[in-house]
């Protein structure tokens, strides 16, 4: 196209909005950008402060290059300031430190003119039908949705929700799973992640966040009151724990979350792999309770507190110690996360063996003995 008619960018704002179901005032703000960039790159400077606003009744659009009042006599950048004298032309009142604007009416754009605002417009209306998708998804932050793996990267798996693709950081990932394209997932919905070049949504299913969803579908006692969760510490994969607490009195929050012959752990297992292992464990506000909890299966002597620092001393036997430690420090590690605590494992000292008086009877044989060499 030799030049763009305005007239007919506007008499198109309605059509766009409702093709990608944005508002009409968006994507007149969207032209009005593209207006203000393609007339920028005829007539301008690459850094001027440039806005304009559509007439959409006459077809035309004004764009104003709004420049900042300095002092007489300074060097200054002609694109983005202007001398007191100059300005105070354009507005009377003009003074140091204000903004004025200069206006320039536009009817069309030239060939080149045209390209620029056909390209910025292609590229806003993306971020704002993709901005738009994401206010759709706001309301299931927080949840667990299914999804379709639609691609893999060696750090990003790419996760097709129906109207956006979200993405899966390895860090959010499950170690060692395998995602396979095609293939259907629950994941769990993080929140979005926005920067100046893009926004993403973003999924999980490395947190803790979606064991806790997994057990809220099987156990129906935590949403009754009896039961409920009072923290987890995990490492996606490898091992899991957490820590649960009852409501009601005889009812035991282990049990209630293990449930029947395993039955509700088990289907908890089978959506994150059965490589994971999940430790449940009783809450309890003794802290030293607690915390001889968290590192179950190890069997503690003693638990020394520094509240203050908030670092604990635990002491083990040595048979016990590397069951307190677990493989590569696993369960320590997840037993502080759980409870908050720097938890330092310990040898508990043997008691020192106990010299036991000889009897009368020991003592006179021991003198026969003697006699009879």
């Amino acid at each position: 196209m030799d030049v763009l008619d305005l007239k007919q960018m506007g008499d198109l704002a309605k059509a766009v909005a409702e093709e990608k179901n944005l508002t009409e005032e968006v994507v007149i703000d969207i032209i009005e950008q593209a207006i203000a960039a393609a007339w920028r790159r005829d007539n301008g400077e690459r850094d001027q402060n440039v806005r304009a606003i559509l007439n959409l009744n006459t077809g035309e659009a004004t764009v104003y290059v709004m420049r900042e009042v300095i002092e007489e006599g300074l060097a200054y950048n002609p694109a983005t300031e202007i001398p007191e004298s100059e300005a105070k032309k354009l507005k009377e009142t003009a003074k140091v430190g204000d903004i004025v604007e200069e206006g320039f009416v536009v009817t069309t754009l030239g060939r080149v003119a045209s390209q620029t605002a056909k390209q910025v417009m292609m590229q806003k209306l993306r971020e704002a039908e993709r901005e738009a998708v994401f206010v759709l998804f706001e309301d299931k932050i927080g949840t667990v949705i299914t999804g379709t793996v639609a691609r893999v990267e060696p750090k990003i798996v790419k996760v097709d929700l129906g109207k956006v693709v979200a993405i899966m950081p390895q860090k959010e990932q499950i170690m060692g799973e395998f995602y396979k394209v095609g293939s259907r997932i629950k994941v769990f919905v993080k929140g979005i992640e926005r920067d100046e070049a893009k926004a993403d949504l973003v999924v999980s299913r490395g947190g803790g966040e979606f064991i806790e969803w997994l057990f809220r579908q099987e156990v129906p006692e935590i949403e009754t009151g009896a039961v409920e969760i009072k923290g987890i510490a995990r490492e996606a994969g490898r091992r899991t724990k957490i820590a649960v607490m009852s409501n009601v009195p005889g009812v035991d929050p282990v049990g209630t979350f293990v449930g029947g012959r395993g039955v509700r752990v088990q289907a908890v297992m089978a959506e994150i792999g059965e490589r994971e292992k999940i430790d449940i464990v009783s809450w309890s506000d003794n802290m030293s309770e607690f915390i001889r909890e968290a590192l179950s299966p190890a069997e503690i002597q003693k638990v020394e507190l520094d509240e203050k620092n908030r670092r604990a001393k635990v002491f083990v036997t040595e048979g016990q110690q590397s069951i307190a430690i677990g493989k590569v420090g696993q369960n320590v590690r997840l037993a502080s996360q759980l409870t908050g605590y720097e938890l330092d494992i310990e040898l508990a000292q043997k008691a020192p063996k106990r010299k036991t008086s000889k009897g009368a009877e020991d003592s006179l044989m021991s003198a026969l003995d003697e006699a009879t060499e």
